[in-house]
């Protein structure tokens, strides 16, 4: 592993899957990138609510969202990673996850994805579609998938 991506998402449980990354990356000397993803539906949300207050929502663009999930990644690497000895970058995109998840992975040349998994039935997944079995397929590397 030269280069590592983990998906940094908006739930508790994201904390130990970036610590976990951040410890097998050190331990082999590896990059870390940092990514959190905001979704369309999402970014509409924000949008949206903004909407009443007239300068901010015209000027509240795609480039916010990226920079609101980057500096979301950031905050969660910051409290997570203090004290492990690793290089690691924070990331934002705007999009659908797995597909962010697999084209910044290719952009930035990682060999090696952490994601977490959840625990659906196969109608459900079949229903809602699958994080990592996504990402399983369609990146060519290593992932590993936590699940707790």
């Amino acid at each position: 592993m030269d280069r590592a991506l983990a998906l940094v998402e908006s739930d508790e449980a994201t904390k130990a899957l970036v610590r976990e990354a951040g410890e097998l990356a050190a331990g082999v000397d590896a990059e870390l990138l940092l990514l959190h993803v905001t979704t369309e539906e999402e970014f509409e949300e924000e949008s949206g609510g903004l909407a009443g207050l007239t300068e901010y929502a015209e000027s509240y663009g795609s480039a916010n969202a990226r920079d609101g999930a980057e500096s979301f990644a950031r905050d969660i690497g910051q409290e997570v990673l203090e004290g492990i000895d690793v290089d690691w970058t924070p990331i934002g995109a705007l999009g659908d996850t797995a597909e962010e998840v697999v084209a910044v992975a290719e952009e930035f040349e990682a060999d090696h994805v952490f994601i977490r998994g959840r625990q659906r039935s196969p109608a459900g997944k079949a229903i809602f579609g699958d994080l990592a079995q996504s990402v399983i397929l369609n990146f060519d590397g290593t992932v590993t998938v936590v699940t707790n």
